[in-house]
């Protein structure tokens, strides 16, 4: 039996969109490939995952699984008839079995559906509902299947955005861009690079997976970005001027006076700007690097330094 979406994902059934995809980024990063090399069981979880985000990010996608199941999910099925066919088999007091869809004529299962039309051809269920996926036959040629792959670009190009110059699976050179602010997991949807139709309708798609690689400085909380930065004895008592990288250039900062390890600085709308979504912002954590020099001269210095804080730093600090 197929594991449920929703228990893969580890969310209730009615969970909103921005709980699904919280739980998907903390799986993704959790059971990355790269943080588990070699791990074939990690592996296959982290494909479960990704296709269980793929169906339950899809408002479509959803609908179709939360009513039918996975069966829902296959090419070619037919939805409507599938519903008229429930409501012929209520009328007829049910096409009975273990699990599967719900309603006032029982369990029925797309088993049940074909074997009981293969039973009983006069019943009027192979005129109401047919053969769930002979419907795509009949109305032509129908499309090639989606073909999935994955690709790791660096932290920058996953806030500004990249193109990349790949190769189908035929061998065919194929041009991708990614969208500013994609986060790890993301998927990238390419119409018409999958595969073949059977007979002769319209390519597939190429869906990628992104994967991101980590930055020594900075690192991403959704829109937001946050970086250490480290700052002189002097400049955090007396207070300067510094430079700091932001994904649009160098900005001007101001460091207070007194500033301390620890203190944030906020500024606005230098974070990842996403289509339709206001820019996140940019947090400046400080560090204040002390002297590493053994001189006597600098420990002459240090000990003046602590004679005039007198008081105890960790006076306050309880469990």
């Amino acid at each position: 039996m197929a594991e449920d979406l929703y228990s893969v994902l580890g969310v209730p059934k009615g969970a909103d969109a921005d709980t699904i995809k919280k739980a998907y980024r903390k799986l993704a990063q959790k059971l990355h490939p790269d943080k588990n090399p070699g791990n074939k069981q990690v592996e296959t979880r982290f494909k479960a995952v990704n296709k269980a985000y793929d169906v339950l990010s899809d408002d479509s996608k959803r609908k179709l699984y939360d009513e039918f199941g996975e069966e829902g999910l296959r090419e070619g099925f037919d939805p409507d008839r599938v519903r008229a066919y429930k409501q012929w088999a209520s009328q007829q007091g049910g096409v009975r079995g273990a699990g599967g869809w719900s309603g006032d004529g029982g369990g029925v299962r797309i088993e049940d559906l074909f074997s009981n039309v293969a039973t009983n051809p006069g019943a009027g269920g192979g005129d109401i509902f047919g053969d769930l996926f002979g419907r795509a036959r009949r109305r032509g040629p129908v499309k090639g299947h989606d073909v999935e792959s994955e690709v790791t670009i660096d932290f920058v190009s996953s806030v500004n955005g990249a193109t990349l110059e790949l190769r189908t699976e035929g061998g065919e050179p194929v041009t991708v861009r990614i969208p500013p602010g994609a986060y790890e997991g993301s998927r990238v949807r390419i119409a018409g690079q999958g595969g073949t139709s059977p007979n002769g309708g319209p390519r597939g798609d190429l869906v990628l997976v992104v994967h991101v690689e980590s930055h020594p400085f900075f690192r991403r909380d959704d829109d937001d970005l946050h970086v250490d930065v480290p700052v002189t004895l002097k400049e955090a008592y007396q207070g300067a001027k510094i430079r700091v990288p932001t994904p649009d250039g160098f900005v001007s900062l101001r460091v207070p006076e007194g500033t301390q390890s620890g203190n944030v600085l906020r500024v606005r709308g230098k974070g990842i700007s996403r289509k339709g979504r206001t820019p996140g912002d940019l947090y400046v954590h400080f560090l204040v690097r002390i002297p590493t020099d053994r001189s006597p001269e600098t420990a002459e210095l240090i000990e003046k330094i602590g004679e005039k804080d007198g008081d105890d730093p960790r006076k306050d600090l309880k469990f």
